[in-house]
Protein backbone atom coordinates (compact mmCIF):
# COMPACT_ATOMS: atom_id res chain seq x y z
CA UNK A 1 0.00 0.00 0.00
CA UNK A 2 1.43 3.28 -0.92
CA UNK A 3 0.54 6.67 1.54
CA UNK A 4 0.65 10.27 1.09
CA UNK A 5 1.19 12.71 4.19
CA UNK A 6 -0.62 15.93 3.95
CA UNK A 7 0.49 18.57 6.59
CA UNK A 8 -1.89 21.05 7.14
CA UNK A 9 -0.84 24.50 8.75
CA UNK A 10 0.44 28.13 7.92
CA UNK A 11 2.68 27.85 10.73
CA UNK A 12 4.54 24.76 9.44
CA UNK A 13 5.30 26.71 5.75
CA UNK A 14 6.39 29.59 7.84
CA UNK A 15 8.91 27.71 10.27
CA UNK A 16 7.36 28.60 12.96
CA UNK A 17 7.31 24.88 14.20
CA UNK A 18 9.25 21.92 13.47
CA UNK A 19 7.00 19.70 11.75
CA UNK A 20 7.96 16.40 13.65
CA UNK A 21 4.42 14.63 12.84
CA UNK A 22 5.68 13.56 9.53
CA UNK A 23 8.63 11.91 11.08
CA UNK A 24 6.78 9.95 12.98
CA UNK A 25 4.25 8.93 11.04
CA UNK A 26 6.31 7.05 8.19
CA UNK A 27 8.24 5.38 10.82
CA UNK A 28 5.29 3.87 11.96
CA UNK A 29 4.22 3.20 8.43
CA UNK A 30 7.29 1.42 7.48
CA UNK A 31 7.20 -0.38 10.64
CA UNK A 32 3.99 -2.09 9.07
CA UNK A 33 4.92 -2.92 5.20
CA UNK A 34 3.12 0.71 4.13
CA UNK A 35 5.31 2.86 1.52
CA UNK A 36 5.08 6.29 1.86
CA UNK A 37 5.73 8.20 -1.40
CA UNK A 38 4.73 11.64 -0.91
CA UNK A 39 4.20 14.36 1.63
CA UNK A 40 2.76 17.85 1.41
CA UNK A 41 2.66 20.63 3.67
CA UNK A 42 -0.48 23.24 2.70
CA UNK A 43 -1.39 26.72 4.05
CA UNK A 44 -5.01 27.14 5.84
CA UNK A 45 -5.97 28.05 2.46
CA UNK A 46 -9.79 25.63 1.18
CA UNK A 47 -9.06 25.56 -2.59
CA UNK A 48 -4.91 24.62 -1.99
CA UNK A 49 -5.74 21.47 0.95
CA UNK A 50 -8.52 20.45 -1.66
CA UNK A 51 -5.80 20.45 -4.35
CA UNK A 52 -3.57 18.28 -2.35
CA UNK A 53 -6.02 16.51 -1.26
CA UNK A 54 -7.10 15.75 -4.74
CA UNK A 55 -3.60 15.08 -6.15
CA UNK A 56 -3.17 12.81 -2.75
CA UNK A 57 -6.71 10.50 -4.00
CA UNK A 58 -5.00 10.09 -7.68
CA UNK A 59 -1.81 8.00 -6.80
CA UNK A 60 -1.71 6.56 -2.89
CA UNK A 61 -4.45 4.67 -1.42
CA UNK A 62 -3.73 5.47 2.11
CA UNK A 63 -3.99 9.22 3.17
CA UNK A 64 -3.53 10.91 6.47
CA UNK A 65 -3.76 14.53 6.80
CA UNK A 66 -2.63 16.48 10.35
CA UNK A 67 -3.98 19.69 11.44
CA UNK A 68 -6.66 21.64 10.56
CA UNK A 69 -9.29 20.22 12.98
CA UNK A 70 -9.65 22.80 15.49
CA UNK A 71 -12.41 25.59 16.54
CA UNK A 72 -10.96 28.35 14.75
CA UNK A 73 -11.91 30.01 11.62
CA UNK A 74 -8.63 28.76 9.78
CA UNK A 75 -9.07 25.40 11.01
CA UNK A 76 -11.19 24.21 7.37
CA UNK A 77 -9.38 20.50 6.51
CA UNK A 78 -13.28 18.58 7.16
CA UNK A 79 -14.88 21.46 5.14
CA UNK A 80 -12.22 21.59 2.45
CA UNK A 81 -12.46 17.23 1.97
CA UNK A 82 -16.02 17.58 2.60
CA UNK A 83 -16.27 20.10 -0.31
CA UNK A 84 -13.85 17.58 -2.90
CA UNK A 85 -15.76 14.59 -2.06
CA UNK A 86 -19.64 16.28 -2.41
CA UNK A 87 -20.53 14.94 1.24
CA UNK A 88 -22.23 16.64 4.07
CA UNK A 89 -21.11 17.52 7.03
CA UNK A 90 -23.32 16.33 10.00
CA UNK A 91 -23.29 16.73 13.91
CA UNK A 92 -22.20 13.87 15.91
CA UNK A 93 -24.04 13.98 19.39
CA UNK A 94 -21.83 12.04 21.39
CA UNK A 95 -19.35 14.09 19.73
CA UNK A 96 -20.85 17.29 21.29
CA UNK A 97 -21.45 15.98 24.37
CA UNK A 98 -17.88 14.99 24.86
CA UNK A 99 -16.42 18.47 24.11
CA UNK A 100 -19.16 19.79 26.21
CA UNK A 101 -17.21 17.42 28.98
CA UNK A 102 -13.85 18.22 28.34
CA UNK A 103 -14.61 21.66 29.39
CA UNK A 104 -16.37 21.16 32.31
CA UNK A 105 -14.36 18.50 33.41
CA UNK A 106 -11.37 20.93 33.15
CA UNK A 107 -13.04 23.80 34.66
CA UNK A 108 -12.74 26.26 31.27
CA UNK A 109 -15.42 28.48 29.86
CA UNK A 110 -16.28 26.70 26.71
CA UNK A 111 -16.79 29.12 23.28
CA UNK A 112 -20.04 28.09 20.63
CA UNK A 113 -17.11 27.65 18.06
CA UNK A 114 -16.00 24.87 19.79
CA UNK A 115 -19.09 22.64 18.30
CA UNK A 116 -17.73 22.77 15.05
CA UNK A 117 -15.38 20.21 15.72
CA UNK A 118 -18.46 17.47 16.58
CA UNK A 119 -19.34 17.81 13.20
CA UNK A 120 -18.11 14.77 10.48
CA UNK A 121 -18.24 13.69 7.40
CA UNK A 122 -21.71 11.63 6.02
CA UNK A 123 -20.43 7.79 6.29
CA UNK A 124 -17.36 8.89 8.43
CA UNK A 125 -16.21 7.31 12.20
CA UNK A 126 -14.69 9.59 14.40
CA UNK A 127 -11.94 8.82 16.15
CA UNK A 128 -11.87 9.59 19.92
CA UNK A 129 -8.92 11.90 21.31
CA UNK A 130 -8.06 11.75 24.75
CA UNK A 131 -6.11 14.50 24.84
CA UNK A 132 -7.96 17.32 23.67
CA UNK A 133 -10.82 18.49 21.72
CA UNK A 134 -10.53 17.84 18.43
CA UNK A 135 -11.53 14.04 17.65
CA UNK A 136 -9.81 12.34 14.09
CA UNK A 137 -11.44 11.02 11.55
CA UNK A 138 -11.21 7.73 9.43
CA UNK A 139 -13.62 7.47 6.38
CA UNK A 140 -13.01 4.97 3.65
CA UNK A 141 -14.35 5.44 -0.14
CA UNK A 142 -13.63 4.27 -3.58
CA UNK A 143 -10.85 2.03 -2.61
CA UNK A 144 -8.66 5.07 -0.56
CA UNK A 145 -8.40 5.12 3.23
CA UNK A 146 -8.51 8.63 4.48
CA UNK A 147 -7.62 9.56 7.90
CA UNK A 148 -7.93 13.40 9.48
CA UNK A 149 -5.80 13.58 12.92
CA UNK A 150 -5.33 16.92 14.73
CA UNK A 151 -1.97 18.96 14.92
CA UNK A 152 -0.23 19.22 17.83
CA UNK A 153 1.80 15.87 18.58
CA UNK A 154 0.31 14.79 22.13
CA UNK A 155 -3.10 14.46 20.53
CA UNK A 156 -1.89 13.16 17.44
CA UNK A 157 0.52 10.03 18.34
CA UNK A 158 -1.75 8.51 20.96
CA UNK A 159 -4.82 8.73 18.51
CA UNK A 160 -2.39 7.47 15.35
CA UNK A 161 -1.24 4.78 18.00
CA UNK A 162 -4.86 3.48 19.57
CA UNK A 163 -6.99 4.31 16.53
CA UNK A 164 -4.80 3.96 13.14
CA UNK A 165 -2.64 1.70 13.54
CA UNK A 166 -5.42 -1.30 14.00
CA UNK A 167 -6.85 -0.56 11.06
CA UNK A 168 -3.73 -0.62 8.71
CA UNK A 169 -2.45 -4.02 9.50
CA UNK A 170 -1.21 -5.62 6.97
CA UNK A 171 0.66 -9.03 6.18
CA UNK A 172 3.38 -7.93 4.89
CA UNK A 173 6.43 -7.82 7.26
CA UNK A 174 8.87 -5.11 7.02
CA UNK A 175 12.47 -5.38 8.75
CA UNK A 176 14.50 -2.42 8.86
CA UNK A 177 18.31 -2.90 9.91
CA UNK A 178 21.34 -0.69 10.28
CA UNK A 179 25.30 -1.13 9.68
CA UNK A 180 27.03 2.11 11.38
CA UNK A 181 30.59 2.65 9.56
CA UNK A 182 32.69 5.90 10.10
CA UNK A 183 35.61 7.42 8.04
CA UNK A 184 34.51 5.95 5.04
CA UNK A 185 32.67 8.50 2.29
CA UNK A 186 29.16 7.55 1.19
CA UNK A 187 30.57 7.76 -2.45
CA UNK A 188 33.25 5.08 -1.79
CA UNK A 189 30.51 2.79 0.00
CA UNK A 190 28.35 3.31 -2.34
CA UNK A 191 30.75 1.96 -4.77
CA UNK A 192 31.31 -1.21 -2.54
CA UNK A 193 27.80 -1.82 -2.53
CA UNK A 194 27.15 -1.83 -6.23
CA UNK A 195 30.11 -4.80 -6.37
CA UNK A 196 27.98 -6.59 -4.17
CA UNK A 197 25.43 -8.96 -6.24
CA UNK A 198 22.41 -9.05 -3.96
CA UNK A 199 19.60 -11.04 -6.20
CA UNK A 200 16.61 -10.36 -3.48
CA UNK A 201 14.15 -8.25 -5.10
CA UNK A 202 12.32 -7.87 -1.61
CA UNK A 203 15.55 -6.06 -0.31
CA UNK A 204 16.62 -2.36 -0.67
CA UNK A 205 20.01 -0.75 0.56
CA UNK A 206 20.28 2.60 0.68
CA UNK A 207 23.12 5.15 2.48
CA UNK A 208 22.70 8.14 4.75
CA UNK A 209 25.53 10.25 5.93
CA UNK A 210 26.09 12.75 8.02
CA UNK A 211 29.68 14.18 8.66
CA UNK A 212 32.26 11.43 9.17
CA UNK A 213 29.44 8.57 9.84
CA UNK A 214 27.28 6.71 7.04
CA UNK A 215 24.67 4.50 7.81
CA UNK A 216 23.98 1.55 5.57
CA UNK A 217 20.17 0.85 5.81
CA UNK A 218 18.86 -2.53 4.38
CA UNK A 219 15.26 -2.53 4.08
CA UNK A 220 13.23 -6.01 3.92
CA UNK A 221 9.08 -6.64 2.60
CA UNK A 222 7.82 -10.06 2.41
CA UNK A 223 4.76 -11.97 3.29
CA UNK A 224 7.67 -15.06 4.51
CA UNK A 225 9.08 -13.14 7.72
CA UNK A 226 11.36 -16.16 8.91
CA UNK A 227 12.70 -15.88 4.41
CA UNK A 228 13.06 -12.28 4.98
CA UNK A 229 15.03 -12.41 8.16
CA UNK A 230 17.54 -15.06 6.79
CA UNK A 231 18.43 -13.31 3.43
CA UNK A 232 18.67 -9.94 5.49
CA UNK A 233 21.20 -11.65 7.91
CA UNK A 234 22.98 -12.83 4.38
CA UNK A 235 23.16 -9.13 3.07
CA UNK A 236 24.87 -7.84 6.28
CA UNK A 237 26.98 -10.14 6.49
CA UNK A 238 27.88 -9.98 2.70
CA UNK A 239 28.05 -6.14 3.68
CA UNK A 240 30.62 -7.12 6.42
CA UNK A 241 32.75 -9.34 4.95
CA UNK A 242 33.75 -6.22 2.50
CA UNK A 243 33.70 -3.36 4.98
CA UNK A 244 34.45 -4.86 8.26
CA UNK A 245 37.25 -2.18 9.28
CA UNK A 246 34.91 0.62 9.17
CA UNK A 247 31.58 -0.83 10.94
CA UNK A 248 31.67 0.15 14.42
CA UNK A 249 28.11 -1.06 15.35
CA UNK A 250 24.80 -1.86 14.60
CA UNK A 251 21.08 -0.74 14.50
CA UNK A 252 22.50 3.03 16.31
CA UNK A 253 19.60 5.85 15.61
CA UNK A 254 22.68 8.19 15.98
CA UNK A 255 26.13 8.90 16.87
CA UNK A 256 25.16 10.24 20.19
CA UNK A 257 23.53 6.15 20.74
CA UNK A 258 26.07 4.98 19.83
CA UNK A 259 28.14 6.41 22.27
CA UNK A 260 25.80 6.38 25.59
CA UNK A 261 25.39 2.26 24.33
CA UNK A 262 29.42 1.74 24.37
CA UNK A 263 29.83 3.95 27.54
CA UNK A 264 27.47 1.94 29.58
CA UNK A 265 29.11 -1.73 28.13
CA UNK A 266 32.33 -0.53 28.79
CA UNK A 267 31.23 0.85 32.32
CA UNK A 268 33.06 4.31 31.42
CA UNK A 269 32.54 7.93 32.13
CA UNK A 270 32.78 11.05 29.60
CA UNK A 271 33.08 14.83 30.94
CA UNK A 272 33.01 17.51 28.31
CA UNK A 273 34.65 21.15 27.73
CA UNK A 274 32.64 22.88 24.86
CA UNK A 275 33.52 26.62 24.09
CA UNK A 276 32.56 27.00 19.82
CA UNK A 277 29.90 24.24 20.39
CA UNK A 278 28.10 25.66 23.16
CA UNK A 279 26.84 22.90 24.97
CA UNK A 280 25.77 21.23 21.75
CA UNK A 281 27.89 17.75 21.99
CA UNK A 282 26.20 17.37 25.78
CA UNK A 283 22.83 18.35 24.76
CA UNK A 284 22.83 15.50 22.17
CA UNK A 285 24.11 13.07 24.53
CA UNK A 286 21.48 14.08 27.31
CA UNK A 287 19.06 13.10 24.86
CA UNK A 288 19.67 9.77 25.26
CA UNK A 289 18.03 7.06 27.81
CA UNK A 290 20.55 5.83 30.59
CA UNK A 291 23.05 9.00 29.34
CA UNK A 292 23.17 9.50 33.41
CA UNK A 293 24.84 6.68 33.76
CA UNK A 294 27.99 7.60 31.40
CA UNK A 295 28.17 11.37 31.21
CA UNK A 296 29.81 13.12 34.86
CA UNK A 297 29.26 16.59 33.57
CA UNK A 298 29.44 19.19 30.78
CA UNK A 299 30.57 22.46 31.19
CA UNK A 300 30.20 25.59 28.58
CA UNK A 301 33.09 28.15 28.67
CA UNK A 302 32.81 30.39 25.80
CA UNK A 303 34.61 33.79 27.32
CA UNK A 304 38.34 33.57 28.09
CA UNK A 305 37.67 34.04 32.02
CA UNK A 306 35.52 30.87 32.10
CA UNK A 307 38.27 28.58 30.52
CA UNK A 308 40.18 30.34 33.05
CA UNK A 309 38.10 29.76 35.92
CA UNK A 310 36.47 26.55 35.34
CA UNK A 311 39.42 24.69 33.54
CA UNK A 312 42.34 26.44 34.75
CA UNK A 313 43.65 27.23 31.12
CA UNK A 314 46.94 28.83 31.81
CA UNK A 315 46.20 32.90 30.62
CA UNK A 316 49.79 32.68 28.89
CA UNK A 317 49.11 30.34 27.31
CA UNK A 318 45.84 31.88 25.19
CA UNK A 319 48.05 35.50 25.07
CA UNK A 320 50.65 33.38 23.52
CA UNK A 321 48.80 30.78 21.16
CA UNK A 322 44.83 32.26 20.91
CA UNK A 323 41.52 31.19 21.65
CA UNK A 324 41.54 28.69 18.65
CA UNK A 325 44.65 26.49 19.01
CA UNK A 326 45.82 23.02 19.78
CA UNK A 327 47.52 24.46 22.82
CA UNK A 328 44.37 26.21 24.46
CA UNK A 329 42.41 23.05 23.33
CA UNK A 330 44.51 20.47 25.38
CA UNK A 331 44.46 22.27 28.65
CA UNK A 332 40.30 22.52 27.83
CA UNK A 333 40.44 19.31 28.20
CA UNK A 334 43.14 18.64 30.82
CA UNK A 335 41.59 21.18 32.79
CA UNK A 336 38.04 19.16 33.17
CA UNK A 337 39.94 15.34 33.42
CA UNK A 338 41.37 17.43 36.34
CA UNK A 339 38.02 17.93 37.80
CA UNK A 340 36.26 14.81 37.28
CA UNK A 341 39.05 11.95 36.45
CA UNK A 342 36.36 10.69 33.62
CA UNK A 343 38.08 7.76 31.48
CA UNK A 344 37.20 9.92 28.28
CA UNK A 345 37.18 14.08 28.27
CA UNK A 346 36.33 15.97 25.13
CA UNK A 347 36.91 19.78 24.66
CA UNK A 348 36.26 22.10 21.91
CA UNK A 349 37.31 25.44 20.64
CA UNK A 350 37.05 27.09 17.47
CA UNK A 351 35.21 30.15 15.50
CA UNK A 352 32.23 29.33 13.66
CA UNK A 353 31.48 32.70 12.34
CA UNK A 354 29.63 33.84 10.26
CA UNK A 355 32.21 37.12 10.21
CA UNK A 356 35.59 36.43 9.90
CA UNK A 357 38.04 38.44 12.07
CA UNK A 358 41.06 39.48 10.84
CA UNK A 359 43.13 36.38 13.40
CA UNK A 360 40.77 32.95 12.66
CA UNK A 361 39.37 31.36 9.65
CA UNK A 362 35.80 31.03 10.04
CA UNK A 363 35.05 27.41 10.59
CA UNK A 364 38.35 26.65 11.68
CA UNK A 365 38.50 24.39 14.98
CA UNK A 366 40.09 22.13 17.32
CA UNK A 367 38.68 19.11 19.46
CA UNK A 368 41.09 17.11 21.99
CA UNK A 369 39.81 13.97 23.16
CA UNK A 370 41.67 13.57 27.06
CA UNK A 371 41.86 9.71 28.09
CA UNK A 372 43.91 9.47 31.58
CA UNK A 373 47.20 11.64 30.23
CA UNK A 374 46.84 11.10 26.53
CA UNK A 375 45.27 14.30 24.79
CA UNK A 376 44.67 13.38 21.05
CA UNK A 377 43.87 16.83 18.82
CA UNK A 378 41.85 17.01 15.42
CA UNK A 379 42.24 20.30 13.55
CA UNK A 380 39.65 21.24 10.76
CA UNK A 381 37.98 23.92 9.25
CA UNK A 382 34.18 23.50 8.08
CA UNK A 383 32.27 25.41 5.60
CA UNK A 384 28.78 26.71 6.40
CA UNK A 385 26.31 28.85 8.61
CA UNK A 386 27.12 29.24 11.93
CA UNK A 387 24.64 26.07 13.37
CA UNK A 388 26.11 23.35 10.83
CA UNK A 389 29.78 24.27 11.69
CA UNK A 390 28.65 24.01 15.42
CA UNK A 391 26.99 20.83 14.19
CA UNK A 392 29.52 19.26 12.05
CA UNK A 393 32.25 19.89 14.84
CA UNK A 394 30.17 18.22 17.70
CA UNK A 395 29.48 15.28 14.45
CA UNK A 396 33.31 15.13 14.29
CA UNK A 397 34.31 14.92 17.92
CA UNK A 398 31.47 12.02 18.52
CA UNK A 399 33.06 9.97 15.55
CA UNK A 400 36.57 10.31 16.96
CA UNK A 401 35.00 9.33 20.65
CA UNK A 402 33.50 6.78 19.39
CA UNK A 403 36.52 5.41 17.24
CA UNK A 404 38.82 5.88 20.27
CA UNK A 405 36.57 3.60 22.30
CA UNK A 406 36.37 1.24 19.99
CA UNK A 407 40.38 1.41 19.63
CA UNK A 408 39.97 0.65 23.40
CA UNK A 409 37.93 -2.26 23.72
CA UNK A 410 39.68 -4.34 21.16
CA UNK A 411 43.14 -3.64 23.13
CA UNK A 412 41.41 -4.60 26.59
CA UNK A 413 39.85 -7.92 24.35
CA UNK A 414 43.24 -8.64 23.18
Amino acid sequence: MKAEIINVGTEILLGTIVNTNSVYICKKLVEIGIEPIFQTSVVDDTELVKTALKNALERAALIIITGGLGPTEDDLTKEALAQLLGLNLELDQNAKQTIENYFKNNNKKMTANNYKQAFKLRNSELLPNNNGTAPGVFIELNGNKIFLLPGPPNELIPMFEEYVMPKLKTDIYLITKSINTLEISESELETILREIEVNYPEIEIATYATYGAVEIKIIGKSHDIDDLNFKITQVINMIDSKIHNYIYGFDYSSLEEMVVDKLKKSKQKISIAESVTGGIITSRITRIPGASEVLDRGIVTYTIESKIDELGVSKNIIDTYGVVSEEVVVEMAKGIFDKTKSDYCIATTGFAGPSADNKRNVGENYICIYTKGNPIVIYNQFSGTREMIQQKIANLALVKLIIQINNKLTLNRN
